[in-house]
């Protein structure tokens, strides 16, 4: 079965006009990408193939994305995302407004692309060179999210204190995917989220005797 499209998400803050059309570019990209692969598989799916089924040359793939691992790990509901937790009441609890962002970011992925959640996941457990790619994006997330935490908080988002905890969130979220995936999509991943995020507000709870 050929993947559902990967729109571009249409609710919360509104992007400009370059920025919409770059996503659009992106999305095409993403679209064929998704398509060959699973049709034939992700070794044997070049960037060629992806430019001549997604219409565009090979260096419009590559400034777009670095390598083809990029194309797989980039989610383009991050800006609006992003844009959100910045947008969230000063006077709300950080941890209430994690939840509520995070919460939407697993929500719009599982509405608008459910077969490509999927896949994605997937590819992030079963091939290396994602998964190794997935790791070296989370430093670039880490440091946008950081500055919406030092928004919020006040604090030095280069600060030790800033870069712990974002970075355990984003490790948090993805460990969520890589559970899903690694234990056949059995769970929601709404309550996967829940117990992550409630790990990260309260700790550990040891195991019974």
């Amino acid at each position: 079965m050929s993947p559902a499209r990967t729109s571009p998400p249409t609710e919360g803050p509104q992007l400009g006009l370059r920025e919409r059309k770059k996503i659009k570019t992106r999305t095409a990209i993403r679209d064929a990408t998704y398509a060959l692969i699973e049709e034939q598989g992700y070794d044997a799916t070049t960037i060629e193939q992806i430019a001549d089924r997604a219409e565009v040359s090979p260096s419009t793939v590559f400034r777009y994305f670095p390598t083809k691992e990029d194309i797989v790990i980039t989610d383009e509901h991050d800006p609006v995302l992003l844009a959100e937790l910045t947008a969230r009441p000063a006077d709300e609890p950080w941890i209430d407004s994690l939840r509520y962002v995070t919460k939407k970011a697993v929500a719009l992925g599982l509405e608008q692309e459910p077969e490509i959640t999927r896949l994605r996941a997937r590819l992030m457990v079963t091939v290396p060179t994602v998964r190794a790619r997935m790791v070296d994006g989370m430093a670039d997330t880490g440091r946008r999210i950081a500055e919406a935490v030092a928004a919020r908080t006040g604090l030095d988002p280069g600060g030790l204190e800033v870069r712990v905890f974002t970075m355990s969130l984003v490790g948090g979220v993805t460990e969520i995917f890589l559970y899903w995936a690694e234990n056949d999509f059995r769970d929601d991943p709404a309550d996967l989220l829940d117990r992550a995020l409630a790990v990260l507000e309260h700790g550990l709870t040891p195991a019974k005797p």
